[in-house]
């Protein structure tokens, strides 16, 4: 095993055992972090290169962090996830598709995917192949097919997808109006999707635009772990994507979202045998202090069968099929949201006041040291998981320098982990989870009697 793997796995079993005995886990110091040999280099035309050597496996995880997401999109809707499926349709010299078969012919992992911040690429291959990653990169960003041709196609594309994963799914019908209900003026409350009607209308003209303004090298961030050499990788990537063009001026949506004043309800009629309720309140942005509590939080809530949700509602009242909170850190705002399915036989109404007492509970009564440390050896355990493979390890890196610019030591993390208290959660959940900052939703079938009632009204705000 190479050493620097060793050191972490030995750190971390002496982190497991200290922790199952109840006792606190090795100095932080003890614990080696790969990512801090990580080399940050910038091309003249603005293009930052994030390389990490690691010749644990003969494997490269090559990965592009282009800095916009549907959070960007002030005109068109769902430009940004366009984009992730335009990438693949070829370019000047190389046919649709003809990008991703030359990678998988070769044993290789191609992908990407697009949120509401960034849209990445990545590909996974063995050493030899990564000068043909880096030039096939290169083909499509300089000379990438941005005709009617590959419009209409991709167009198609994502239509179709957005009636399987949002029309036509319960769940993603309840999280699209959840969010446009929570964010009333932020672009975060559009979907990364888009709306049909953006993607009906969208021309080649706004496509073009769009890539010129966001496909610029100094708003790309290239993240490369594995088996490599450094040297090497940054000839390459100098000799072919150093001619890219920077751009001036990288626009972005200034709108922030107003204080919500109120709690705000809203029903969605869908053919559903298992209603849902879900409910959201804004929380902060990604790197803010209260974000580790409100992850410690969330683990408490809704992480395995003796997390309190699943106990009460599932196990205990056995009114709901499934209840999950989770803690959502964006680049610009956060949220926090919760879903549960109702058991046929229950009411939604019972599902919300269940899931709201518990809340309650938590903000009455401090949780127990039992219920903390669990949480806290859960975390670790996830941070500890992204370093296992070259994958994880770019995607670490990549992620870290959009938001924040620097790539975030493995000790500063875990410090922040171990450091929340009891006390933490329950200040966390009074401050942002207070019933009159949430939004709630209920996906009902249409021959449920209207709800709510009209002295239930809304926030107005």
């Amino acid at each position: 095993m190479h050493p620097t793997r060793r050191a972490i796995v030995r750190a971390w079993l002496a982190m497991a055992l200290t922790l199952a005995g109840g006792r606190a886990g090795p100095a932080l110091a003890e614990i080696e972090d790969p990512a801090s040999a990580t080399r940050v280099t910038v091309l003249d035309n603005g293009l930052t290169v994030l390389s990490l050597e690691d010749h644990n496996t003969p494997v490269v995880s090559f990965q592009i962090w282009v800095k916009v997401g549907s959070g960007d999109e002030a005109r068109f809707t769902g430009l940004a996830h366009l984009f992730e499926h335009m990438m693949f349709r070829g370019s000047k010299n190389l046919p649709p598709e003809a990008h991703a078969r030359l990678i998988t012919e070769r044993g290789g992992r191609i992908n990407a995917f697009t949120s509401r911040d960034v849209t990445v690429y990545f590909a996974d291959v063995t050493a030899e192949h990564l000068p043909l990653v880096v030039e096939l990169e290169a083909e499509r960003l300089a000379h990438l097919d941005i005709s009617e041709e590959s419009l209409a196609s991709e167009r198609q594309v994502v239509i179709e997808e957005r009636r399987l994963r949002s029309e036509d799914d319960p769940r993603g019908r309840a999280f699209e109006a959840l969010l446009a209900l929570s964010f009333q003026a932020h672009p975060y409350r559009v979907p990364t999707v888009g709306w049909k009607s953006d993607l009906e209308r969208v021309g080649v003209e706004e496509c073009m635009a769009f890539f010129d303004d966001y496909y610029a090298a100094n708003n790309l961030v290239i993240s490369v772990a594995g088996d490599f050499d450094t040297a090497e990788l940054l000839a390459l990537v100098e000799r072919h994507l150093g001619g890219l063009q920077p751009a001036q001026h990288i626009p972005r949506n200034p709108t922030e979202e107003p204080e919500q004043r109120g709690e705000r309800r809203a029903v969605v009629h869908f053919d559903v045998r298992a209603p849902l309720m879900a409910a959201a309140w804004h929380a902060p942005p990604t790197g803010h202090e209260d974000g580790p509590a409100l992850d410690v939080l969330s683990e408490i809530l809704s992480n395995g069968r003796t997390s309190r949700l699943y106990k009460r509602l599932v196990y205990d009242e056995q009114a709901a099929l499934f209840a999950s909170g989770s803690y959502w850190e964006l680049h610009r705002a956060g949220v926090f949201y919760a879903f549960a399915g109702v058991r046929p036989g229950e009411s939604v109404d019972r599902i919300e006041s269940l899931f709201f007492e518990e809340l309650d509970r938590l903000m009455r009564e401090p949780v127990s040291e039992e219920e903390l440390d669990k949480a806290r050896r859960s975390m670790e355990v996830g941070l500890i998981n992204g370093l296992a493979t070259s994958h994880a390890l770019a995607s670490r890196l990549g992620q870290d320098w959009v938001a924040f610019g620097r790539v975030r030591p493995l000790a500063e993390r875990l410090a922040q982990i171990r450091e929340v208290t009891a006390e933490d959660v329950q200040r966390v959940a009074r401050t942002w989870l207070a019933p009159q900052k949430r939004s709630v939703i209920h996906v009902v079938p249409a021959t449920t009697p209207a709800w709510p009632p009209s002295d239930q009204g809304g926030d107005g705000s």
